[in-house]
């Protein structure tokens, strides 16, 4: 078992990521944009992940699949992308419900991963014939690149890395990381052990709120620097799993680069929201005449979350229905949203749009 121990560099990088996830969690987008960046986040992850993995598509060919229509027949390269699809979306599910870290979750995941597969394929890898090694083999020496833990034992090591979930005080981002590399070294399966691997790492990282509601593929900055990656993971010790991968004398090297690659990953989440929340501000408010932006002044500056708008004709002297009017632009815009009681509109209040955004707003109305 992987064990943690905190550097000074692990820290800071900890401390970065808590920032930008502080910073992202202040972000408030409409939801039509979140759900386009979680449908594109999502495409590039399937397509990042299966990259590592020799999945031959480019990243419009592995969009193209998970578009396309479910009912055709898909061939073994493009399967794997929409496979991987399903896996994220049963995991998201998993998240709202609050389900365990148990073995049902990742047996169900490395399912979704080989759908379609040889039923060898699927569930824990069976013992091998006497005097047959399972290896993973480099393609091209055809050397043995890594002889994992003998089939008897892998479920033992699940069970202690699921009782280590559910049990340590360690830092998310850290849990992650550990799931990460235990899934890949344990190789508890024939096939699909990386992407089961990414995938259950990126449940721990969602569940505790570093998943950043889906938006940004992590998979991505791992699949940047192939090399950096199996480096990483390996730590240059020799392929027998007993030799030195079940219990690595460095494991601050697996740390360091797994927290770095999440940094970027953060960082680039927290950049692509803050635009879009620029830019989303600036559309908006193109759109509005400068009567509907007075409007909009008005209710930030004295903070009328919540309003009708025969209360504001009483306030400002403007007719109720030409109140009425400004709202429903202000709606359109993503600026108000209507309340609705008995079919009717009955009162409205600031979206959180504005709410997260009252300084912006006013400065750019006023310029």
């Amino acid at each position: 078992m992987i064990h943690v121990t905190l550097t000074n560099e692990m820290l800071k990088r900890i401390t970065s990521i808590d920032e930008y996830r502080l910073r992202v969690g202040m972000i408030a987008l409409p939801p039509a944009l979140k759900s386009r960046f979680r449908k594109n986040s999502t495409k590039k992850r399937a397509y990042s992940s299966n990259k590592i993995e020799g999945n031959p598509l480019t990243e419009e060919q592995a969009s193209d699949v998970i578009e396309s229509d479910p009912r055709r027949h898909f061939l073994q390269p493009e399967q794997e992308i929409r496979n991987y699809v399903l896996a994220i979306d049963y995991l998201e599910k998993q998240v709202k419900a609050n389900a365990d870290f148990d073995l049902d979750l990742i047996l169900q995941v490395q399912a979704l991963v080989e759908k379609g597969a040889s039923r060898e394929k699927i569930g824990l890898r069976k013992p091998m014939p006497p005097g047959i090694l399972f290896a993973v083999y480099d393609s091209e020496s055809g050397e043995p690149e890594f002889i994992p833990p003998d089939a008897n034992e892998i479920r033992d090591l699940l069970e202690e890395l699921i009782t280590y979930v559910n049990t340590t005080d360690d830092h998310p981002l850290l849990v992650a990381a550990v799931v990460h590399y235990q899934m890949v070294t344990i190789h508890p399966f024939e096939d699909g052990n990386g992407r089961t691997a990414r995938l259950l790492s990126g449940f721990i990282l969602d569940r505790c709120g570093y998943g950043f509601g889906g938006v940004g593929s992590l998979e991505e900055y791992f699949a940047y620097d192939l090399n950096e990656y199996y480096r990483s993971l390996q730590m240059d010790l020799p392929p027998l799993y007993y030799s030195g991968r079940c219990d690595p004398p460095h494991p601050e090297i697996w740390f360091h680069y797994f927290l770095r690659m999440v940094e970027l990953y953060a960082k680039k989440v927290y950049e692509l929201c803050s635009s879009a929340e620029r830019d989303e501000l600036s559309a908006g408010l193109s759109f509005l005449k400068p009567r509907e932006k007075e409007l909009l002044t008005f209710l930030i500056r004295k903070k009328l979350y919540e309003f009708s708008p025969i209360s504001i004709s009483i306030m400002t002297g403007i007719t109720n229905r030409t109140v009425i009017n400004r709202c429903a632009k202000l709606v359109q815009g993503g600026f108000l949203e209507p309340v609705v009681a008995n079919e009717r509109i009955m009162t409205y209040r600031l979206s959180d749009l504005v709410k997260s955004n009252e300084r912006k707003l006013l400065k750019l109305m006023k310029g």
